[in-house]
């Protein structure tokens, strides 16, 4: 089979390879990929940045498809079930973390497209319990980014909780502030969405899909726009989708007192200069979330099947296998929201 493999560390190290298929064994079960999207850890990894994949890899880890083989060991997965999956392939099972399902912090785990193959191929193994089975109303391009959503509903439906009544502020129109923002409207609340000049077009995107003001905090003043918008208290909830910490200082103050800041963007830096001052004064809640777990897959696919996120809209491209680096190299570009990796095509 065609798969799109890190070869060896460095930048690029990128190789569309001939493999052989995966096999099933135990409780594994073989997905015929459909899509997989190119997340922004995938550009890392393109990059060689990211420290936690193995080569050599096969990357990506947003995907659906269709179920052709099953192990021995599978019970309720069957063959023709249009699936996705979750990325944890291989957990310790015997830590306090995998005892409540928190499979993402288990310190053994290992996860498709990094340190087992992944999806940017035209086959992927994954265990039965990572395996979810789609609902009929929701499309295998949709499905293909169920990983993200689920991310973005960890943050802000089991990390935090989403009032109707509340103001909210997501820093970042990237593909994960523009998925968090729906997940953040499904719940009732108002939302506030930054971005700076470049951002313009992703701005005026995310208010097609229901933002409800959108600032350019390079033409605007946003401590003017939260103020007006609460009363003075400044917003109920915060999120930072962009890694940036400039911009997470400048939001820190406009939090109400005991409000709720949470981090899904990954700063280039370990450390960073934070106004730890502002988190003490107002005595905001800043909160840390990684990745998702297996709750936050069923809540992402009713929020899909209820027709409450659209994810599919996100997708501005779609590749082949043979195209991966077209498209990872439009995403670094900044030309494309969401490119999806198509397996049947080259």
């Amino acid at each position: 089979m065609k798969a799109v493999v890190k070869a060896r560390p460095g930048y690029d190290n990128v190789e569309l390879l001939d493999l052989e298929e995966p096999q099933v064994y135990g409780d594994r079960v073989k997905i015929k990929v459909a899509y997989s999207g190119i997340c922004g850890s995938d550009i890392h990894s393109f990059k060689g940045e990211y420290a936690n994949i193995k080569t050599p890899v096969t990357l990506g880890h947003e995907f659906s498809g269709v179920v052709v083989e099953v192990g021995p060991d599978v019970k309720n997965v069957k063959i023709g079930d249009r699936v996705t999956s979750e990325t944890t392939f291989e957990t310790c099972e015997e830590c306090i973390y995998c005892a409540s399902k928190d499979y993402n912090l288990c310190p053994s785990r290992k996860g498709i497209g990094t340190q087992v193959n992944g999806s940017f191929a035209e086959y992927v193994l994954s265990r039965e319990e990572s395996v979810h089975v789609l609902p009929e109303s929701v499309s295998l391009l949709a499905a293909s980014l169920t990983e993200p959503l689920a991310c973005c509903v960890h943050a802000a439906l089991e990390k935090t909780t989403i009032e109707p009544s509340d103001k909210v502020l997501i820093i970042g129109p990237g593909p994960m502030g523009l998925l968090l923002a729906q997940v953040v409207k499904s719940q009732g609340a108002t939302v506030i969405m930054t971005g700076i000049e470049k951002d313009k077009e992703r701005l005026e995107f995310a208010q097609k899909l229901g933002v409800d003001r959108t600032v350019n905090v390079q033409a605007e003043s946003l401590k003017d726009v939260i103020m007006e918008m609460t009363e003075g208290y400044g917003v109920d909830k915060g999120f930072d989708c962009s890694g940036f910490m400039p911009a997470v200082n400048d939001a820190l103050p406009l939090l109400k007192k005991k409000a709720t800041f949470v981090q899904l963007g990954i700063f280039a830096k370990k450390f960073n200069e934070m106004d730890q001052e502002t988190i003490i004064q107002r005595e905001i809640a800043y909160v840390g979330t990684r990745s998702q777990k297996p709750s936050a897959w069923v809540t992402s696919l009713e929020l899909l099947a209820a027709g409450k996120v659209d994810t599919e809209v996100l997708i501005t491209k779609i590749v082949g296998l043979g195209e991966f680096h077209e498209g990872i190299e439009d995403l670094m570009a900044g030309k494309e929201i969401k490119v999806a990796v198509d397996s049947s095509k080259l």
